[in-house]
């Protein structure tokens, strides 16, 4: 299949953008985000039909999921980012040179951003809202897990674009086959940026077929640290709510690393997880500490391919650490860079570890459940860079523009 004429009606469409108020797309945004409350029966419907090809016990599942509650949500989101400022022309630095060369620097758009994800429909609408907002136009390439929930959440879109006078070729979905996939990791001139967001495999396949520039997102490796000090109702809390929450989702606690000193308090501090069928996949020490104390079919002995596992399950990892120092070599060797955590009242101890742990997100006695666009005051993400280079951490408004150089002057030639 051919699609480069999509893709190069979108690229105009998204041209196109730069000439539209920032008050007309609020209120088109304002309006997707009420009709799809209102059509919310339509989406579930579509979102019904993927869930009956989908194994119940997938850990997609939670994730492909869509309910009456979560479309609110999203809605929610896209509020929030209709109610946001602009993020661009704005004024990033300006210097007038001795020469008399007035120097700007002001956001632009990225242009065309591709975004490659698997059974997550709720991601049409947010990478929507937030590339329009931003002045981007977008190809969505979603899984196939996720065909008839995408399909109908596009054809929203659509209509809703066309009722409020816009081009609604700014956004478009892509076919589910792999074609459709390559072809898009192959369009130097009409795509700007591609953006994966969904498994290790999913992210690594993009990063290495791809001849567009990607920003890595999605992979969460995630780690809490339960030091010697740490307060152990805190750690309780705090460890049943990042792993438990959504055990789907890329900022899920992976593995708990416990400080040795503290390993009679282990049962009560994962005690609870025991009622939500938790597996733990314990190491020697750990194992003993709650052998008799943790129901036994769900205790199992660690192996080497625990650690560094996404679950993405109600499983996690523990292993026993001597004190920071060991529990930041073992994020080290592990960790996704996505989100870490540790557990602490000794504030040394936490300055050491925030400083010395690189991860897009740092936690101290927080949850990591925490790390998502839209609980940073970002509206809504587009996905979780785990990179280093543009951005880094949820990716709101801001991290879907970049700059250009205006040079105002009277004349001036260079010697």
């Amino acid at each position: 299949m051919n699609n480069k004429p999509l893709f190069e009606a979108v690229r105009q469409a998204g041209r196109e953008l730069g000439t539209i108020p920032a008050r007309k797309i609020n209120d088109m945004l304002l309006r997707l985000a009420d009709a799809m409350e209102q059509e919310s029966v339509s989406i579930l419907e579509a979102n019904q039909k993927d869930l009956d090809r989908m194994d119940p016990s997938n850990p997609k599942y939670d994730r492909l999921k869509l309910t009456t509650e979560r479309i609110s949500g999203i809605a929610s989101d896209m509020r929030n980012v209709a109610s946001l400022p602009s993020p661009l022309g704005r004024s990033l630095t300006s210097v007038i040179r001795p020469n008399g060369l007035h120097i700007e620097k002001i956001s632009v758009p990225l242009g065309v951003i591709g975004v490659i994800y698997e059974a997550r429909p709720n991601v049409t609408f947010d990478v929507f809202s937030l590339c329009i907002k931003a002045g981007n136009a977008c190809l969505l390439k979603g899984g196939s897990d996720a065909e008839y929930s995408n399909r109908c959440i596009m054809e929203l879109i659509h209509r809703v674009l066309s009722e409020q006078g816009f081009n609604p070729n700014v956004t478009a979905l892509l076919p589910t086959d792999r074609e459709a996939t390559a072809e898009l990791l192959q369009a130097r001139g009409y795509v700007d940026i591609i953006i994966p967001r969904g498994s290790q495999q999913l992210i690594q396949f993009v990063c290495e077929n791809s001849r567009i520039p990607v920003i890595e997102t999605g992979a969460g490796v995630v780690h809490t640290y339960f030091d010697k000090d740490g307060d152990l109702a805190k750690g309780r809390s705090v460890i049943l709510n990042a792993k438990t929450r959504r055990v789907s989702v890329c900022n899920a606690l992976e593995c708990l690393l416990v400080h040795r000193d503290r390993l009679s308090d282990l049962p009560a501090l994962v005690g609870d997880m025991a009622a939500r069928n938790v597996v733990l996949f314990a190491d020697a020490s750990a194992f003993e500490a709650l052998k008799g104390q943790y129901p036994e079919p769900l205790l199992q002995p660690a192996t080497e391919a625990s650690y560094g596992m996404e679950f993405l399950d109600y499983k996690m990892a523990i292993r026993t650490v001597n004190g920071p120092e060991e529990a930041m070599e073992h994020i080290y060797r592990y960790s996704t860079r996505h989100s870490e955590a540790i557990l602490t009242e000794n504030p040394e101890t936490a300055r050491q570890f925030t400083s010395g742990v690189d991860a897009a997100a740092v936690y101290v006695n927080v949850s990591t459940a925490f790390t998502d666009g839209a609980q940073f005051g970002l509206g809504a993400e587009i996905g979780i860079s785990t990179q280093k280079l543009h951005a880094r951490g949820p990716m709101g408004l801001e991290e879907l523009t970049s700059y250009k150089w205006i040079i105002t002057g009277n004349g001036q030639t260079r010697p």
